[in-house]
């Protein structure tokens, strides 16, 4: 039996995120170019494997669209010994709490 991830819902994310914690989004290219976290930490799970040396040190903040995804980089981060916490209802979430976003496409930023 595995231990239960650590995860944080929207409303015990500081608003802004405090400066010593790194949001790390999991989510795919696309995903990611539509709507992020402003100075968050792209690395997709896809590529997680190959570039686990460009994981942040630190606290991080782990999401994805929902929080599927990353709380498996969670289990994984922390298994590894390392301060990771999942986000609940992921980027959605975020996104529905009225939290702020950043998009690279030009348009409004969304989660897709």
């Amino acid at each position: 039996m595995h231990p239960p991830v650590p995860s944080v819902s929207i409303d015990a994310v500081p608003d802004p995120v405090p400066t010593d914690l790194t949001v790390l989004d999991v989510r795919e290219d696309d995903e990611w170019e539509a709507g992020h976290v402003e100075g968050a930490v792209h690395l997709p799970l896809s590529q997680l494997g190959q570039r686990t040396d460009e994981v942040p040190d630190g606290q991080l903040l782990v999401v994805c669209k929902v929080g599927g995804r990353s709380a498996r980089v969670v289990a994984w981060l922390t298994s590894q010994g390392r301060d990771a916490v999942n986000l609940d209802g992921g980027m959605l979430d975020w996104q529905a709490a009225g939290r702020p976003m950043v998009s690279e496409t030009g348009s409004p930023a969304q989660v897709v």
